[in-house]
């Protein structure tokens, strides 16, 4: 997927650069493959803002993409390519041969007319999705599952990509690196697309105004520093650093710490071979 600029005839068009989707489908949507989405502006089912700067935006419908992929040894043909506005990647409109459509994320290099294929005999090519045992060390993979028969739960965003690296020492386990670096184990029964998730090009899209945002459900944010203190943990003072409470770092509106760690769940920790990489500081050389 292609990045378009515009000529700059006004401040505006000068730093917008938008999805070229001129190679998607303009018709609607599969009609029994789209449900209704409630607008929730944030809230939870008691009414109460959870998230906050949401609200407004254009009306969408949620098209209902097929994770588990479940209909093993039939082929399909790639009817048409979507785009999805509730989702960073593209959607592509399969029929199988019984004459069922399905959604699916369309992946990279993913073309109409090509013919994909769920079984754990097929042939590890761009769109077929078959068991990560089957699928040789170095291949890219998206939408894995981490419990067999749960769905496609890793790898799901626009331009992600995991590389299968091999079973590890038991034979019961894939060894997967994720795109933050971390490498992790995963069932080998379970089932794992091949290839890249496609709209890769998605990081590179500027807005260019707030229009565009609103349209989209997100409200103005203000920042914590610019309020008084009694609004905001950040607020008051001539400058910039100073947080009340004794601690110098980042808080949330409630006063809360942010920006350490909230992994809690021991349970999973004994999958995770090696966390994810971290940023690291520039070494120095001493003068001396």
């Amino acid at each position: 997927m292609a990045i378009k600029s515009y000529n700059p005839k006004t401040s505006t068009l000068r730093h917008t650069h938008l999805e070229d989707r001129s190679n998607l489908s303009k018709k609607k949507p599969e009609k029994k493959l789209v449900r209704g989405k409630i607008a929730g502006s944030g809230r939870n089912r008691l009414g109460r803002v959870t998230v906050r700067h949401r609200g407004g935006g254009v009306k969408r419908k949620l098209r209902l993409i097929d994770h588990k992929k479940n209909k093993f040894d039939i082929p399909g043909i790639v009817e048409a390519l979507e785009y999805d506005p509730n989702i960073s990647a593209n959607i592509a409109l399969i029929k199988y041969a019984d004459g069922e459509r399905r959604y699916v994320l369309a992946a990279r290099n993913l073309e109409v007319g090509n013919n994909v294929i769920t079984s754990e005999n097929a042939m590890p090519e761009v769109g077929n999705t078959l068991k990560l045992k089957n699928i040789p060390s170095g291949t890219p993979v998206f939408d894995v599952e981490i419990v067999p028969g749960k769905g496609g739960q890793f790898g799901r965003s626009a331009g992600v990509i995991i590389v299968a690296q091999g079973e590890d020492s038991t034979g019961k386990y894939m060894q997967l690196k994720m795109p933050s670096g971390e490498i992790r184990l995963v069932p080998i029964e379970s089932y794992a697309t091949v290839g890249q998730v496609g709209n890769e090009d998605h990081m590179n899209v500027k807005l260019g105004k707030a229009g565009r945002k609103r349209r989209m459900g997100f409200r103005p944010s203000v920042r914590g520093t610019a309020m008084h203190a009694e609004q905001h943990p950040h607020g008051a003072g001539e400058g910039r650093t100073g947080v009340g409470g004794g601690y110098h770092g980042s808080k949330d509106i409630w006063g809360n710490r942010i920006g350490v760690k909230t992994r809690k769940n021991k349970s999973t920790g004994k999958y995770i071979i090696k966390r994810k990489t971290t940023r690291r500081r520039p070494e120095t050389k001493s003068t001396y």
